[in-house]
């Protein structure tokens, strides 16, 4: 043999010389472990080869400006910390962008925002920030730049005064229209209004199988327009190779509900409501759909702290009930996918308003993790 060969044992790509602490027999799996995995946590080992054992998690969304429009800080905001380049095999984010819905064009200023907490009481489930999209202004009461603005005394008719075409591949993978909760009733138009989309190029870690987020839904559509035409979209569209089980959504959207024993799907939003999915749960019980949505009732609403200095939390006796308030929420979701180590994945997270640009959406996003093991794919009650 030859003196001091660079070796790559394991089949993994990545040789001894390019990082590889665990080429063959040194650990039961070497094939998971080198310079491109990530370091999973609790199983006492080096799994990317940095000289420590389960690193501590990386914090690096402090000191990031509330209104910046450097995409990248959307991704640390989430604690997608480390990033990569295309050359490089390590894992990490290799680009990040800010556009409107098909992914072209800028969108309006106050419709992203990254933010210590949302309203008194939604703190980041992990580092010390979230990432905000909005319909309307990213901000609750007594934030600034953006400012906060009424969800529904939206100041114009034309909201944030932009439009794109909705993400071309979602529609036509749902039949050249957009998906809707079973039994309500379809979207009106063919244009995504006040639309913001978060897109992040990623290669995946060599040992990775899984992701998930955390995700939080809040509109003032709720209760009078739920089920309606007018409904907000919230999406997180996965671009992956994967092709195992269980399987992506074929219409790339992990931003979905499908009750237990079930086959239906409920897109995340105000219309999990209108299921009494129990995924809907940061409201006032009562009617829903009173002023142009399909008329119905919700008895999952479990309570409204995390509504608290929102804005959404102010009383409004003129929708549906004399005790409701201008809107309402999911609360934490948890939003995951299926992927394949080593590969480059896009992820787009977008929300927009349909037929309307009045009564303004949230998302409030958080604390991306990657997973050793795959995933049921797809949003459950965090």
């Amino acid at each position: 043999g030859s003196i001091d060969e660079d070796e790559d044992r394991d089949g993994d790509g990545i040789t001894t010389c390019g990082g590889d602490c665990c080429d063959s027999t040194e650990c039961n799996k070497p094939e998971l472990v080198n310079a491109g995995a990530f370091d999973a946590a609790g199983n006492n080992f080096d799994d990317d080869c940095n000289g420590l054992v389960d690193d501590a998690e990386l914090l690096c969304d402090t000191g990031l400006t509330s209104n910046t429009n450097a995409a990248m800080d959307f991704a640390r905001a989430i604690e997608l910390c480390q990033t990569t380049t295309l050359a490089e095999k390590k894992w990490g984010v290799i680009s990040a962008t800010l556009t409107l819905a098909n992914g072209s064009g800028s969108p309006a200023a106050k419709s992203h925002a990254i933010r210590p907490k949302f309203g008194t009481n939604v703190l980041p489930k992990g580092g010390l920030s979230v990432a905000l999209l909005s319909t309307g202004a990213a901000a609750g009461k007594g934030d600034t730049n953006p400012a906060w603005q009424d969800f529904q005394d939206t100041p114009e008719f034309d909201g944030n005064g932009t439009e794109s075409a909705f993400p071309a591949d979602f529609v036509a993978a749902n039949g050249g229209s957009l998906p809707n909760a079973p039994g309500c009733a379809e979207p009106d138009g063919s244009t995504a209004l006040d639309p913001v989309m978060l897109t992040l190029e990623i290669r995946v870690p060599s040992n990775a199988k899984s992701f998930k987020l955390d995700t939080n839904f809040f509109s003032s559509e709720f209760p009078e327009y739920t089920c309606s035409p007018y409904n907000d979209f919230f999406v997180v569209l996965l671009d992956s190779t994967y092709a195992g089980m269980p399987a992506n959504p074929s219409d790339k959207n992990l931003a979905f509900y499908t009750p237990a024993g079930s086959t239906m799907k409920y897109p995340v939003g105000v219309n999990l409501a209108a299921g009494d999915t129990g995924l809907f749960t940061q409201c006032i019980n009562g009617e829903t759909g009173c002023a142009g949505g399909g008329g119905g009732t919700i008895g999952t609403c479990t309570g409204t702290d995390q509504l608290v200095g929102t804005g959404l939390d102010s009383a409004d006796a003129n929708n549906c009930d004399t005790n409701s308030k201008q809107g309402g929420g999911t609360g934490w979701l948890q939003t995951s996918g299926n992927v394949v180590g080593g590969e480059i994945i896009k992820l787009r997270i977008a929300i927009w308003d349909t037929s309307d640009h009045i009564l303004d959406s949230i998302a409030v996003i958080d604390h991306f993790q990657w997973s050793v093991d795959a995933t049921d794919p797809g949003t459950v009650l965090f």
